[in-house]
């Protein structure tokens, strides 16, 4: 199937890209912030940084990790924070002193954050005060040396972040009391490095550049290890899909997905950053009124989102009264795009919806649809440089029209988990190849559909949700005998998860064991129904069959519509 790709893309659209431009995300990073040290680069809560500053903060960060730290090359710095200026500087400026950025969703319970920092190993942590109390918990258990704190407002001029950090401390109530022995504050480290000498770090293309951890096809977050050479080779595949409608150094990308995802860390801290674009952060997305007064004050070109984000917006009242006049992409990855959310977008804003497919281990792009030829209900065309195929269970290539197992090759795909040889050789193949675990079908114009999820895996506003995780928390109450859990469809968020219990005592509730799991899972994770049993469907060696259970669900719902 190589070579059935090369006459589908549309005029302007190379099949092949050259990927040798950059030598690594850093050397990227450094050009664009010479290029475009003037203009705008990211804005968050009011405040606007130039690539020049952006530059300098990232210098004076890595001048401090390098000599007032013992981190060393190769190290891992674990990144916990939500949308804000701090996030592009804390990353850049550790990639620029050789580190490994591990990002960590600031949502993370204990339990999810102990296991994440032991995984990777990480010996230094950025996290917003607002969750320093957690990680006050969990860090006697880790090898974590170095803590650095950053407040919400530290970024604003004095004056302005002595205001806001004292109202969300003290007014608001948002940072729980925390007592971290040696943590420096992020303004501190800042300060500390504009006093110290940078060190230029040679990085090589196969350095790795980030752990991004994700359950794969399993239960247990592994680090997929994305190299530099991985996420260079992402945005320049990416790049002539969207120049095709941006221009350089002349948009306003609105950023409500959280940086710490694969999808908008690609896009904004990648190719909106390469293309020296300015992109607009947004902390708190699910505060509606707040992100829609917010995008009053911009005349913005670009939106990134998904489709739970896409429907709760259209259905705003002051979302529907914006000026769109200035918006030429807006594009959706993460979950699938629904055609009638497609559809409501484009009534709304009058802007198609670009809609992509990826994952984690392949940094993550793999297809798109071209801006100036969306075809709605796919998952539009490999970009350039990326074979795919589609083979059935025993592993022979499937011919177009008929549907398998999605399989992906190409610079992007990661060079496998963090220290898991054996989750590595279930996924990919020697030659390069990586089982997606998704079911899809290549249509006779190329593009690519996916029919369904071979993986058990739920999906929940974009987020991956792993049954076994689950499970393994339920089951741990000392009241459950056994429980399976499975995603349900949810208008809302795509899918919500549901759990089926056995339980051993009478007197086990459902608002209980959902209290329960509150306490240790993020949460999206956290069951939104449960519903007990005398018993599970099981095979004939005693395997839980999920399949079952998912089949009356989809039945249930089917005669209810």
């Amino acid at each position: 199937m190589e070579n059935f790709f090369k006459d589908k893309y549309p005029p302007g659209i190379p099949s092949e890209v050259e990927l040798d431009k950059y030598a690594s995300v850093v050397e990227m990073f450094e050009q664009a912030c010479q290029r475009f040290a003037d203009k705008p680069a990211f804005s968050a809560l009011g405040t606007t940084i130039t690539y020049g500053e952006l530059e300098q903060y990232t210098r004076q960060f890595a001048a401090y990790l390098q000599n007032h730290t013992n981190l060393k090359r190769g190290d891992r710095i674990a990144v916990q924070m939500p949308n804000l200026l701090q996030y592009p500087i804390a990353v850049y400026g550790a990639m620029r002193a050789g580190l490994v950025v591990v990002n960590t969703n600031p949502l993370y319970t204990a339990r999810e954050m102990e296991h994440q920092f032991n995984d990777s190993g990480a010996k230094a942590l950025v996290v917003l005060a607002n969750m320093a109390a957690t990680a006050e918990e969990v860090l006697p258990h880790t090898g974590i040396e170095t803590v650095i704190v950053t407040e919400i407002a530290d970024m604003h001029s004095p004056l302005k972040r002595f205001v806001m950090n004292k109202a969300v401390k003290y007014i608001k109530k948002m940072v729980p009391p925390f007592d971290i022995p040696d943590a420096v504050s992020f303004t501190k480290a800042l300060g500390l490095g504009s006093k110290s000498t940078f060190r230029k770090v040679k990085i090589k293309r196969d350095d790795l550049a980030v752990l991004q951890y994700t359950g794969g096809t399993t239960g247990v977050a592994k680090g997929a290890m994305l190299t530099q050479a991985n996420l260079v080779a992402n945005v320049l595949q990416l790049k002539p899909l969207l120049t095709v409608r941006l221009g350089e150094g002349c948009e306003t990308i609105i950023a409500p997905l959280p940086l710490y995802h694969i999808y908008s860390f690609t896009m904004n801290c990648g190719i909106m950053l390469e293309t020296g674009n300015h992109s607009v952060l947004i902390p708190n997305p699910r505060d509606l009124d707040g992100f829609v007064k917010e995008l009053q004050k911009w005349n913005f070109t670009g939106f990134l989102g998904i489709n739970t984000l896409f429907v709760a917006l259209c259905n705003n009242e002051g979302f529907q009264d914006l000026d769109f006049s200035h918006l030429k992409i807006t594009a959706a990855g993460g979950m699938a795009l629904t055609s009638d959310t497609a559809k409501m977008w484009k009534t709304v804003t009058g802007c198609d919806v670009t809609e992509g497919y990826g994952m984690t281990e392949t940094s993550p792009v793999v297809s798109i649809n071209p801006i100036n030829a969306v075809q709605i209900g796919t998952i539009g065309l490999p970009i350039p440089n990326t074979h795919v195929k589609v083979i059935d269970d025993e592993g022979k290539e499937l011919s177009v029209g008929e549907a398998g197992e999605l399989c992906v090759k190409g610079p992007q795909v990661m060079k496998g988990y963090w220290q898991r040889p054996d989750e590595t050789a279930k996924t990919m193949t020697e030659d390069g190849w990586i089982k997606t675990g998704d079911i899809a079908l290549v249509q006779n114009d190329g593009y690519l559909r996916i029919v369904d999820r071979k993986k058990d895996m739920i999906l929940v506003s974009g987020f991956n949700v792993y049954p076994n995780e689950i499970e393994d928390v339920v089951g741990s109450h000392p009241d459950v005998v056994e429980c399976a859990a499975i995603g349900v469809p949810d208008l809302k968020s795509g899918e919500v998860v549901k759990v089926f219990v056995v339980k051993s005592s009478p007197n086990l509730t459902d608002s209980a064991l959902k209290e329960f799991c509150r306490e240790r899972l993020t949460a999206y994770k956290v069951p939104k129904f449960i519903e007990f049993r005398d018993e599970l469907p099981k095979s004939n060696v005693g395997k839980i069959l999920r399949r079952e259970l998912r089949d009356e669900e989809v039945k249930k719902h089917s005669h209810a519509a």
